[in-house]
């Protein structure tokens, strides 16, 4: 069986991550990029569908990991009775192929050791060939062709590559897995010891570009770091996990394919890069959004693909029974086909905010931003099925023209403090008759609380962005009223939910619940704070740092019932969110036009 979600860390090299457990196995790798299908897919079912282990032979966990520094590089140490070993692993920066890299260090007496390898392509679909080639095995299958090198023996067993051997004190034991398109003659081999150098000087030379100094340093470059470990580096797209289908509840059925880039995540990411001083990666995103958007704005989807694909056609893979029976198990998204008002205003408030701190832009950036102003005076009254991509029915969701009002503002302001051409008596005309339409018609004076959509009796954690930007103050007493109304229905042991699946007769259209989210429990502190409640956005805030697996990484979501983390792994939104957190708690300026 996989391992439990946070018992995973993560490799990457800018085009795809592994997951690596506790147990020393990865049970998690796409290749050759992030929504490639996968070799290993343990993690979806069991050994039977594809990983690499590597630990000593009959142990279980390793006693301690870590990775070293602000690197990606990590060390995994077993203290068994004959001795100690450590295994490290990372997958270097790319080069000229996909390349994991592990070595076997022994550190005192004589451990025995085992290595076990079990590929299978297409999401544990397909067996390959695997046959020797010099001192190596390699295994082609279609597209894909691998090549596993060691100076230790490797036999068959069955579908397995395995090597049985023994470490003493100061020895070493390299392995070297390679992928390429099988068509492309084997790469140039990379050397063990020189890989992991140059892996741990990458990710040193990088961080090293860090402004932030507050309270949680560490916290916040190891968040920037797996930020960085999920931009698919040719493109500029950030993921928005490293994964697909991991369970939002244990057993459940609410299970999607993360492996693609979502606009809602656009201005959160540029804050967190822009504020810490990672300018070119700010850059990159900035522009990968200008070239996924462009073209009829009426046809802006959710969410594109690594290089901008438009089309994520989603399926069900029948022969996997999902992580710990959570089934189906999906790959590509539907939810890319959905009309979601607020992403129009979340583009144009990123591209805005790239704006305001002087990123270079060409002229069409703002072309782009006059066409979508253009379709939302025409559509801004229309249902959606709201940021949290809802398969029920659509509807006035606040969030959503909320993030309307926020893209007409920035477009009111880029005329009058840029010199930008633009209808703006218009403009400020249609800002202000949204506004008026959001306080009559999505706020409950009764309870004083906005609502999740117009005439709803719930409440959305999406709430919480309202003053972020900018539509109404932090302590404007409706604001007051609607953090007090999310923390007393969404609440649970202090996290939480993006909003209750079962209000309003079931919003979403789909069975089931889900855990607290926690990007949502990160913005709840931001709202603590906004109101002057200090002490209690720290608390919460320190709270959820709490929540970090041993090597500082976070899922999607947080189980209170079970003490699990649940949902995709990594998930980018909520490293985002911890960096964007951890900055407005420690005073730095926002990074918002707001």
């Amino acid at each position: 069986m996989p391992s439990a979600i946070e018992d995973y860390a993560l490799l990457g090299d800018l085009q795809t991550a592994a997951l690596v457990g506790r147990d020393g196995s990865i049970d998690w790798l796409c290749l050759p990029r992030f929504d490639s299908p996968a070799c290993f897919v343990a993690l979806l079912g069991d050994e039977h569908a594809g990983r690499w282990r590597i630990a000593p032979a009959g142990s279980g966990i390793a006693a301690q990991r870590r990775y070293r520094d602000d690197s990606l590089v990590l060390e995994s140490e077993w203290v068994c009775p004959e001795g100690t070993v450590k295994v490290v692993d990372c997958m270097p920066p790319r080069g000229e192929a996909a390349d994991v890299v592990r070595v076997v260090e022994g550190v005192s007496g004589q451990v025995p050791m085992r290595s076990q390898l079990r590929l299978r392509f297409d999401y544990g679909h397909i067996d390959p060939w695997v046959r020797r080639s010099g001192g190596e095995l390699a295994a082609i299958a279609g597209p894909d062709a691998v090549w596993l090198s060691s100076p230790v023996h490797l036999r068959r067993e069955s579908s397995d590559t395995v090597a049985d051997f023994t470490v003493a004190a100061g020895d070493r034991v390299a392995f070297v897995l390679t992928h390429t398109s099988s068509h492309l003659p084997r790469p140039d081999p990379v050397d063990a010891d020189r890989a992991i150098a140059e892996t741990e000087r990458f990710w040193s030379d990088w961080i090293s570009q860090c402004r932030y100094q507050g309270r949680w340093l560490g916290e916040v470059r190891r968040a920037l770091v797996v930020l960085k470990a999920l931009t698919y580096a040719p493109t500029g797209g950030i993921v928005a996990a490293a994964t697909t289908s991991m369970p939002e509840h244990l057993g459940g059925v609410r299970n999607w394919d993360y492996r693609y880039c979502w606009l809602r995540d656009a201005t959160f990411t540029l804050q967190a890069l822009l504020g810490t001083g990672f300018i070119e990666e700010a850059r990159a995103w900035r522009e990968w959004l200008v070239r996924a958007v462009a073209g009829d704005p009426s046809e802006l989807q959710i969410m594109y693909g690594l290089d901008g694909t438009r089309r994520l056609p989603e399926e069900i893979l029948d022969w996997l029974p999902g992580y710990e029976g959570a089934w189906p198990v999906r790959v590509g998204n539907a939810a890319a086909g959905q009309f979601q008002l607020d992403v129009w205003g979340e583009v144009l408030e990123g591209l805005h905010l790239a704006r305001e701190v002087g990123l270079p832009t060409a002229d069409t950036a703002w072309d782009v931003q006059r066409a979508l102003l253009d379709f939302l005076e025409g559509h801004w009254q229309d249902p959606d099925k709201g940021l949290w991509e809802v398969r029920g029915a659509n509807r006035h969701f606040v969030h959503s023209k909320v993030l309307v009002w926020a893209g007409i503002d920035r477009a009111v302001d880029s005329v009058e403090r840029h010199g930008l051409d633009g209808p703006v008596e218009r403009w400020r005309a249609l800002r202000d008759r949204i506004h008026a339409d959001v306080c009559a018609k999505g706020y409950d004076a009764e309870r004083n609380t906005f609502t999740q959509f117009y005439g709803s009796r719930g409440v959305d954690a999406a709430l919480l962005l309202l003053p972020r930007v900018g539509f109404l103050p932090w302590q404007d007493p409706r604001i007051l009223g609607t953090v007090d109304a999310v923390r007393a229905d969404l609440c649970e042991k202090g996290f939480v939910r993006r909003y209750r699946t079962d209000a309003d007769g079931g919003v979403d259209g789909l069975v089931g619940t889900e855990g607290t989210f926690l990007a949502c429990s990160f913005w709840l502190a931001d709202a603590l704070h906004g109101a002057g409640r200090v002490v209690e956005a720290n608390d919460l805030f320190e709270r959820l740092l709490d929540l970090r697996n041993d090597v500082g990484l976070l899922s999607e979501q947080y189980d209170t019932a079970t003490g699990r983390q649940v949902g995709n792994t990594p998930q980018a939104f909520s490293m985002v969110g911890l960096v964007n957190s951890a900055r407005r708690l420690s005073g730095e300026p926002a990074m918002t036009p707001a």
